[in-house]
């Protein structure tokens, strides 16, 4: 998804100086120093200082590529191998890869002596070896705080990633579009219509809990939705918790979201069955009222590995257009 680059607009550092005496609560100012430009923000960590042009700039927050990608930031070093393919970092070879999460490289991090490093999900265990390595850099956190309404913590960042690389339009036109798409699903759904998320990882399904659950189960928070099912003390497993397709089928969803871990992880291997197929071809679930009326919703494939503020734009205008059309 394309963003509109409108403005490389600065604030003055008189203003940085008038918003610091009136005691503004606003996320970002701007400065002059001897070394040059600086942002202030708020990260999970509290207030810190960036650079407002980066010279050498590390991500391995998989909720930020697509943007970052999209504003054209130009990254030195990354999580590339944690990259979907639909973000055009991945064909990017001058950008050293830094590993996955479970075998990373992080000492290819000291060869581009990082000015600021956008660290978050997978990668959050990794934060103190970074800083070590990275001693110039600062590492940024926007990864969604627990106990935070996904959409808003989603919103959060975008609105810091904007300040930090001087693309607040562009970051105010992500936020309304994730706002427009959640208008258009809660206008269309009635409550009366039960809802089941699913989790395909392994060729088999996996229950997505309300709230908790990877991925699908923060959506039930913000957008209202009535559960099908609901399991005391289900965890936020990537795999989703292991529920009987019999008691999933028992409760009997009018609609099923289903996130397709294998898409993003497992479509090359031998084996490997589309979300779509597993339910056709189980016997448990191709019966219940969301498979008969043709109301299973998949995610965007690239979900389990992008996360970010633009797949679930996608995929609530997916929803939205459903419900729609099912009325």
């Amino acid at each position: 998804m394309a963003s509109m680059k409108l403005r490389a607009a600065a604030l003055l550092s008189i203003a940085a100086l008038s918003l610091t005496a009136c005691g503004s609560t606003n996320s970002s100012a701007s400065e002059n120093t001897a070394s040059g430009k600086t942002v202030t923000i708020t990260d999970n960590d509290g207030e810190k200082t960036v650079p407002a042009e980066a010279k050498s700039v590390v991500a391995t927050d998989n909720r930020t590529f697509e943007t970052l990608s999209d504003w054209g930031v130009e990254l030195k070093a990354g999580a590339v191998s944690l990259m979907p393919e639909t973000i055009e970092y991945t064909k990017n070879k001058d950008i050293i890869d830094l590993g996955s999460h479970r075998e990373p490289n992080l000492e290819a991090v000291v060869e581009v002596n990082p000015d600021l490093i956008i660290n978050g999900q997978r990668f959050t265990q990794h934060a103190d070896k970074l800083k070590e390595l990275a001693p110039n850099a600062t590492l940024v956190n926007l990864d969604p705080r627990d106990g935070q309404p996904l959409d808003k913590e989603l919103e959060r960042q975008t609105t810091v990633l904007g300040e930090v690389f001087n693309k607040k339009d562009e970051a105010a036109k992500l936020n309304a579009d994730l706002e427009a798409a959640k208008k258009r699903v809660t206008d269309a759904y009635d409550s009366k219509d039960t809802v089941m998320g699913l989790i395909a990882s392994g060729g088999k399904f996996g229950y997505s809990a309300p709230k908790t659950g990877r991925t699908v189960g923060p959506m039930f928070d913000f957008l209202n939705l009535t559960p099908a099912l609901d399991v005391p003390e289900a965890s936020t497993d990537h795999e989703g918790d292991d529920v009987s397709v019999e008691a999933i089928a028992k409760s009997n969803p009018d609609w099923i979201i289903v996130m397709d871990r294998d898409a993003a992880v497992a479509a090359d291997e031998e084996g490997y069955k589309p979300a779509k197929e597993l339910l056709e071809n189980s016997e448990a679930l191709k019966n219940v009222t969301a498979a008969k009326k043709g109301q299973v919703l998949i995610m965007p494939s690239d979900t389990y590995t992008n996360e970010g503020i633009q797949t679930y734009t996608e995929f609530l205008n997916q929803f939205a257009d459903a419900l729609q059309a099912a009325k």
